[in-house]
C-alpha cells in the first residue's frame, strides 16, 4: 500500500519595511526549531534595507534562516497561487504601506500577493502592524483586513511577564504569532493566572 507522505506545514514569513525587522528574523529562527514546519521567506526592498540598518544583517545571513526564499518581484512564485498548500502567513513587521496594499487587494509584489492569496483561500494571516501613533486611514485599513479575515497583532510588550531583555520582549510577540498559527513553541510561557493572596485564601477557608 502506497502512503503519500504528509506535506510540511508551510509558513510564509513576510518582512516589510517597518521598523522591527528583528521580529521577522526571530520568527524564522523559531520556525527552524518546530518539527515538520517549512518557512517561505519574502522580503520587500525596504525590508532588506531595514534588516541591514537595524540588525547589520546581510541578505545571505537572513536567507539562510529560511527553508525557501522568494524574490519579492517574482509574482509567479509558488506562494502566489492558492493551489499551493500553505498553513499560514505572518508579516513581521507589517508596515502601513503593506497593510494598505493588503487591505485594498493591490497584490503589487509577491509579499502582498501572497497575503491576498491567503485571505481568498480563508487561511490564517497575522500582521504584526508596526506604527505609532495611528491616523484614521491606518485604523480603517486595520478594520478592513480584520473584516477580510486577517488578524492584526501589533508587537506590544507584555510587562506582566517581567521581561528583562529586549530579546524577552521580542520573543513574547513572536510567541503570540505562533500561538495564532496553532504552532507549539517554547519561546515564552503562557499565562497561568495569579496565585491567590493570603486574604483570599483565608476568606475561602471560612466559606
Amino acid at each position: 500500500m502506497n502512503l503519500t507522505p504528509e506535506p510540511p506545514r508551510r509558513i510564509v514569513v513576510g518582512i516589510s519595511g517597518a521598523s522591527g525587522s528583528v521580529y521577522g528574523v526571530r520568527l524564522l529562527q523559531a520556525l527552524r526549531e518546530i518539527p515538520g514546519t517549512e518557512s517561505h521567506l519574502v522580503v520587500s526592498a525596504t525590508g532588506w534595507r531595514n534588516l541591514h540598518h537595524e540588525l547589520d544583517l546581510e541578505r545571505g545571513r537572513v536567507e539562510a534562516l529560511a527553508h525557501v526564499v522568494h524574490d519579492a518581484d517574482n509574482v509567479g512564485a509558488s506562494i502566489a497561487s492558492g493551489s499551493f498548500p500553505v498553513h499560514g502567513m505572518v508579516v513581521a513587521p507589517c508596515s502601513m504601506r503593506t497593510l494598505a496594499a493588503i487591505a485594498h487587494g493591490l497584490s503589487d509584489n509577491l509579499l502582498t500577493r501572497a497575503a491576498d492569496v491567503m485571505l481568498k483561500e480563508r487561511r490564517r494571516v497575522v500582521l504584526l502592524a508596526r506604527e505609532s501613533p495611528l491616523h484614521l486611514v491606518h485604523l480603517r485599513n486595520m478594520a478592513t483586513v480584520t473584516q477580510m479575515g486577517a488578524i492584526v497583532c501589533p508587537p506590544v510588550p507584555a510587562f506582566y511577564q517581567r521581561p528583562t531583555t529586549v530579546n524577552d520582549i521580542v520573543d513574547h510577540s513572536v510567541a503570540r504569532a505562533l500561538d495564532l498559527l496553532g504552532l507549539a513553541h517554547n519561546l515564552a510561557p503562557h499565562w497561568q493566572g495569579l496565585p491567590p493572596d493570603r486574604g483570599q485564601m483565608a476568606a475561602a477557608a471560612r466559606t
